[in-house]
This record gives structure tokens, sequence and C-alpha cells, in this order.
């Protein structure tokens, strides 16, 4: 059992965060942000070359990040590799001492920074579940023995702010039946839609993470709102953001993030903050959060 299954499941609030690579093997600025959360967080993602952007592939950045004693949460797409590739890189990070990963399917690489790249999407979320289960019981995908099984903690994403809410009701149920052992979230602003998606997908004991992504600026907020679908800042905290004013705007945009957190705690198992180059301001919202 990996440090982070083993606190999520103690019943302890627990925090998680995440950090992208970067394109190239400099990883000087990486590990200060890391180290600067190291007392912080009880885990970091690390990310799989998000919007399709390459960066250094994610289980090799968390394995030196383990070695530094951080905790890493490997994320793993559909997006570019077939189900041998997929699951071989699972049996190799579980080699390498990580045992904690998120499954999502990963952004078009026609939106990416090398357009031409082919997706391979060979898998669905709810299969790179399947396949990561039977692992873990040890077979592949396809039903064969493994030789020692990896000890896997499988994670996947639920958006509470979905333009289809059954629907996502119905994805967060397959996704539970297909093996998913805790989720993180989309960022959430207000907590009635989280408390109503919990209560329509009756997780029982499996644990969720809210997702927060501290505000910077109302021009961030209205961003946000514009081009990520499933996010939606409301009108009242834009007004906030707008009346703090320009010199005011970063410290309005940690105590919003702290007051969500603390509507939170009584509701989920634990926060997600995605904030997006602000990761030195962390230690000061969660100090503001209590």
């Amino acid at each position: 059992m990996s440090r982070f299954e083993e606190k999520i499941k103690s019943g302890h609030f627990v925090v998680t965060s995440e950090l992208t690579p970067p394109k190239g093997i400099d990883l000087s600025d990486f590990f200060a942000k890391a180290d600067a959360l190291k007392g912080s967080v009880d885990a970091i993602n690390i990310t799989e070359s998000p919007r399709a952007r390459m960066a250094v592939e994610p289980k090799s950045v968390a394995h030196l990040l383990q070695d530094r004693g951080i905790e890493a949460i490997v994320q793993i797409t559909a997006r570019d590799r077939n189900r041998i590739a997929i699951q071989a890189d699972l049996l190799g990070a579980s080699l390498l001492g990580i045992g904690n990963f998120l499954f999502m399917t990963g952004d078009d690489p026609k939106n990416g920074d090398q357009p031409e790249a082919k997706g391979v999407f060979d898998l669905t979320t709810l299969e790179m579940l399947q396949a990561a289960r039977a692992l873990r019981g040890g077979r592949d995908l396809a039903g064969n023995d493994l030789h020692g099984a990896p000890q896997v903690f499988l994670g996947a994403t639920m958006n509470p702010g979905a333009p289809d809410f059954m629907r996502e009701v119905e994805n967060t149920h397959r996704k539970m039946d297909s093996g998913a052992q805790f989720f993180q979230t989309q960022a959430i602003y207000h907590t009635d839609s989280l408390a109503q998606l919990l209560d329509a997908a009756k997780l029982g004991s499996i644990p969720l993470l809210a997702g927060v992504i501290p505000l910077k600026s109302a021009k961030m907020a209205a961003w946000l709102n514009a081009t990520v679908p499933g996010i939606h800042v409301p009108a009242e905290t834009l007004e906030e953001l707008l009346r703090a004013g320009p010199d005011g705007e970063a410290a309005k945009g940690i105590e919003i993030a702290a007051k969500t957190i603390r509507r939170l705690r009584n509701i989920c198992a634990g926060v997600h903050i995605m904030a997006i180059g602000w990761e030195m301001k962390i230690p000061e919202i969660l100090h503001a959060a209590g």
C-alpha cells in the first residue's frame, strides 16, 4: 500500500496538487516547486503531456520525486500508447516504486504543439482501469498470468460541472465498476454542485478529492468560464475579484480558494489543488484554510 493510499484510507483530510514536467531534462525549477510543496501536500500528480504538448514522461519524474521523499501520482492517458505499452508502463512504474495512478483519455494531438502526431486511443478510460485492475490481480488484460503482480492504487476523474449531469453520474458508476479506488474532480467554485453529484453517484467508501484552481485575477476567472468545459466561476466570485482591484486580486483569489477548501472539508475526503504556475502560493492557501 502506498503512503497516499494509506493516508486517504485512514480518514485524514488529504491534499494533493499537480506539476507538469518540462519540455527537456532540466528539472531544477520542477524540483524547486515540488520541494516547496513537500510539507504541505500528501501527493503530487505528475501530468502526462497535458494539452497534448510534449514533455518528459511522468513515471521517470515520479520516481525521482519519490527519491526526494515526495509521494507521486502518475497520470496515464489513452492518447499516446496502445494496450501493450500502457500495461508495460504500469508494470515498469511499479518496479520503480510507484503505486498511484490516475487514468484519463488525454487531449487530442491536433490541439497540441505537434499536431501531426497520431492519437492512439486504443483503450478507453474504463478499459485502462480494467487493465490496471487485472494486473493487480496477477493477469494482463488478455488474461495471461503475470510473474509477480503490482500493488497499484487506481484513480479516475469526475466533473461536477458537466453539462449532462446524469451522464456524468453514469460514467462515475462505470469507473467504479471498472476498478476506480479514488476520484479527483475538475475545479469547482460552488460546493452545491459537488454535493449534488456525490448524493447521486453514491460513492460509498470510495474517496473523492475536489478540484480547486486558485484564481489569480478576474481575467483568469473569465478565461476559465470561456474556455474550460465543466468549470463555472460564479458571477459573485467574479465581482469579488473585480472589487478587489488590480492590486488586490491575487490576495482575494487566495482568500476565495481558502474559503472553498474550508467548505469542502465537510463534503469530501480531500482537495486537489491545480495551481497553474502558482504552486508557491499553495502553503499560504492551506494555512488560510486552516
